[in-house]
C-alpha cells in the first residue's frame, strides 16, 4: 500500500512539473534521433558544432528574457538591443579606433543602459512591457543604424591580432578541428543565473513579484528595484549576446536584430517559463533553445526549407503554451476532499503507524501486529468502497432532481 501510494506521489510530482523537466529533454532528445535517423549527415560533429553556434546568442538573450518573464513581464527589444550595441562597439573599433577590449566593453554598457531603461520605464513609470519594450525596440533600432551611419560593422578575423575574442567562442585547433568552447561561456552564464534565480534575495523576490505583485508589495518587498532588476540583466545578456553574435559571424548589419526577441521568448516559454510569470527555469530555458537549434539544422538536412523551421516553431510554441495554460488551470483548482478521501487518508496512517510499530516489536507482539495491519487494510477497503458508493448514489440523485 505505501509503494502505491509512493509511486502515485511520483506520477503526481511528475504531472505538475513535468512541462519543465520531463517534456522539454524528452523533446530535445527525440527531435535529435528523429533528425539523424532521417535527416543528411545529422550525426556529424560539424553539424554540433552548427547546432551550437547557433544557439549563443540566442542563448544568453534567452536567459535574460527568462529573468524578465518570470516577473509577469516582457521584452520584446533583446533582439535589436543585441544588434545594436554590436554594431556601436564594431564601429568603435572600426571607425574610431578604439581597442578590441573597450570596444567589447562598450557592448555590455550600452545593452545594459537599455535593459536600465527598460526597468525605468517599467517599473518606475509603470508603461506595460510590452509597449516598453517595443518602443525600446525601435529606438536601438535607429540607434544603431543613426550611430553607425547605416553602415555595417566589421570585426576583425580570427587571424587578426585583435580577433583574440574569438576564441572565448569557438576555438580553432591548427589542424583546423573546431572546439566549441562558447557552449562553456553560455553553460557558466546559466549556472550563474540559476544561481541568482534560486539561491539569492533578487532571484526570491523575482519569482515573488511575478506569483503576485501586490502580495509581495505589501510583504515589503521593493517591487520597483526588483522588477527594474529583471530588465538589467536581461540588457547585460543582451550584451553578452552581442559579443557572441560578432564572435561568430563577423559582420553585423544595421537594422538587424528583429526576430531574435522571438526566438528567445519561445525558447524560454518551450523551456517552462509561464507567460503568466512566477515560474521559469534557467536550464529549462536552455533546453527550449537547444529544441529550436535542432530544428532549425535538422530541417535543412532533410531538405525541407528554412520558413519549415519557423512553421514548426511556432506549432512547438503554441503547444508550450497550450500546456503552461493547462498546468496553471490544474494548478488553481482547489479539491475539497470528500469523505471518503478523509477517510481512506485516516487509514492509511493507522496503517503508516501500525508498521513502525512492527519494526521494533518481537515474535508474538509482531504476529499481533501484522493481524492488526492486515484487518486495518481489509477494514479501509470496505469502508472505502461503500463510502464511494453512497457518494456516486447522492450524485446520481442530485442530478435526477
Amino acid at each position: 500500500m505505501s509503494d502505491t501510494k509512493d509511486n502515485k506521489t511520483i506520477m503526481k510530482n511528475i504531472r505538475d512539473i513535468g512541462l519543465q523537466k520531463f517534456l522539454a529533454p524528452a523533446a530535445l532528445v527525440i527531435l535529435y534521433v528523429f533528425f539523424g535517423i532521417f535527416g543528411r549527415n545529422f550525426f556529424s560533429y560539424s553539424t554540433l558544432i552548427n547546432i551550437l553556434d547557433s544557439s549563443y546568442y540566442i542563448g544568453f538573450i534567452a536567459i535574460g528574457v527568462t529573468f524578465v518573464i518570470i516577473t509577469g513581464g516582457i521584452d520584446l527589444s533583446v533582439g535589436t538591443v543585441m544588434m545594436c550595441a554590436a554594431i556601436i562597439g564594431g564601429t568603435a573599433y572600426k571607425s574610431w579606433d578604439w581597442p578590441m577590449w573597450l570596444s567589447l566593453i562598450l557592448i555590455l554598457v550600452i545593452a545594459t543602459a537599455f535593459g536600465f531603461f527598460n526597468g525605468i520605464m517599467v517599473s518606475r513609470l509603470s508603461l506595460p512591457p510590452f509597449i516598453a519594450t517595443l518602443g525600446t525596440m525601435m529606438i536601438s533600432m535607429g540607434v544603431g543604424s543613426i550611430v553607425s551611419n547605416v553602415r555595417s560593422a566589421t570585426y576583425p578575423t580570427r587571424s587578426n591580432a585583435d580577433g583574440w575574442f574569438k576564441s572565448i567562442f569557438k576555438h580553432i585547433s591548427e589542424d583546423g578541428t573546431s572546439f566549441p568552447t562558447g557552449a562553456l561561456v553560455l553553460l557558466v552564464v546559466a549556472i550563474v543565473a540559476w544561481v541568482i534565480l534560486t539561491r539569492t534575495k533578487m532571484g526570491r523576490y523575482i519569482f515573488a513579484i511575478g506569483s503576485n505583485k501586490e502580495a509581495a508589495r505589501l510583504s515589503g518587498v521593493n517591487v520597483q528595484k526588483w522588477e527594474m532588476m529583471a530588465y538589467v540583466v536581461s540588457g547585460f545578456l543582451a550584451g553578452i549576446g552581442g559579443i557572441a553574435f560578432a564572435a561568430v559571424y563577423t559582420t553585423v548589419m544595421p537594422a538587424q536584430g528583429q526576430g531574435f526577441e522571438l526566438y528567445a521568448i519561445a525558447g524560454a516559454v518551450i523551456g517552462g517559463t509561464s507567460l503568466s510569470g512566477g515560474v521559469g527555469s534557467v536550464f529549462g530555458t536552455l533546453i527550449g533553445v537547444y529544441i529550436m537549434s535542432v530544428l532549425r539544422t535538422g530541417l535543412p538536412s532533410m531538405d525541407l526549407q528554412a520558413h519549415y523551421q519557423t512553421f514548426f516553431t511556432g506549432v512547438v510554441v503554441i503547444g508550450a503554451v497550450l500546456l503552461d495554460i493547462y498546468r496553471n488551470k490544474k494548478a488553481s483548482e482547489v479539491k475539497i476532499p470528500s469523505k471518503s478521501d478523509l477517510y481512506k487518508s485516516e487509514m492509511l496512517e493507522k496503517i503508516r503507524t501500525l508498521k513502525s510499530s512492527l519494526s521494533g516489536a518481537d515474535g508474538v507482539k509482531a504476529g499481533s501486529l501484522r493481524a492488526e495491519i492486515d484487518a486495518a487494510k481489509r477494514e479501509m477497503k470496505k469502508g472505502y468502497a461503500h463510502l464511494k458508493q453512497e457518494e456516486k448514489n447522492l450524485k446520481h440523485g442530485l442530478a435526477e432532481d
